[in-house]
């Protein structure tokens, strides 16, 4: 099976070395930052010049690229996936994207005899690399069965979660509420600083009962510690639990609990701290709930 690969970020540059070291036969296709592409030439990949070649040289397709926008973008157009794609092939979005756009993709590629599916990640490019990661994959069964063998190379749990866009209405709803989590966490610590409190004492009372999760222990690692072990940036956050937002309008709900996060996240991405991680929305806290 001879793997197309579109975006070799972070994450994807990660992927691809993971299928490389199982011998997989990849071509690749990158952005601005060649450095993923550079390290995947190295290793014996090959490049494409665009997404259409992608798809006309590989058996399967796969997208990890960081916006419905850039998905779109590498699918329609002379030169994108649709383009080159091939009765019986299968392309697999493993972004965070929203299942609206799937959803269209996923028909506009039935048309053409190919099938699309939503496989979206959980864990960190280390994980990736080690062939570790959480894949919540969706869509066609037959579709994943077939590809399930290269899918279990990059996942530790490789879920099937039912019909086409589940994966990622499941990942947005899943990262809605982490974040919410971790922006209350931070006002929470935030709160006790103007109070006199000590971050660490109000950790362990809040942690003593239900309230305790990963999510609140990731803040609190930033807050007390000072260290950093939640790799995901406020911009992407915000970018999410927006997602997330215009997915639930899509199906004519009213979010009530996910605009004061979103608020949060947008307001300190337009402030300029969008590349800082998470967990630092406590220092963003800290600074803007001066005076009322």
């Amino acid at each position: 099976m001879k793997v197309g690969f579109i975006g070799l970020g972070l994450m994807g540059r990660a992927m691809v070395e993971c299928l490389q070291k199982a011998d997989y036969d990849v071509i690749v296709l990158g952005n601005r930052d060649r450095t993923g592409i550079e390290a995947a030439l190295a290793r014996g990949a090959t490049e494409a010049a665009n997404a259409r070649e992608v798809a006309e040289a590989s058996d399967v397709v796969m997208i990890c690229v960081g916006t419905s926008d850039h998905v779109e973008a590498n699918v329609y157009g002379d030169n994108g996936i649709l383009a080159g794609v091939k009765s019986g092939q299968v392309v697999i979005d493993f972004g965070t994207s929203l299942p609206a756009s799937t959803l269209k993709i996923g028909a506009d590629m039935e048309a053409k005899g190919a099938t699309y599916l939503d496989a979206p990640i959980g864990r960190t490019p280390a994980h990736a690399v080690d062939g570790l990661l959480n894949l919540m994959c969706s869509g066609d069964k037959a579709a994943f069965d077939r590809v399930k063998p290269v899918l279990d190379v990059m996942g530790e749990n490789v879920f099937h979660l039912g019909k086409l866009g589940s994966g990622h209405t499941i990942k947005l709803i899943n990262n809605y509420f982490g974040m919410t989590t971790a922006c209350a966490m931070s006002e929470a610590f935030a709160t006790a600083d103007a109070a006199g409190i000590d971050r660490q004492q109000l950790f362990e009372v809040m942690a003593a009962g239900p309230l305790r999760s990963g999510m609140m222990e990731f803040v609190r690692n930033y807050a007390v510690d000072g260290d950093q072990n939640l790799a995901f940036s406020i911009a992407n956050a915000s970018k999410d639990v927006g997602y997330y937002r215009q997915m639930t309008q899509d199906m004519n709900l009213n979010s009530k609990m996910s605009a004061c996060a979103g608020d949060a996240l947008k307001a300190a991405t337009e402030g300029g701290d969008g590349d800082k991680m998470v967990s630092q929305m406590v220092d963003w806290m800290s600074k803007s709930m001066g005076p009322a």
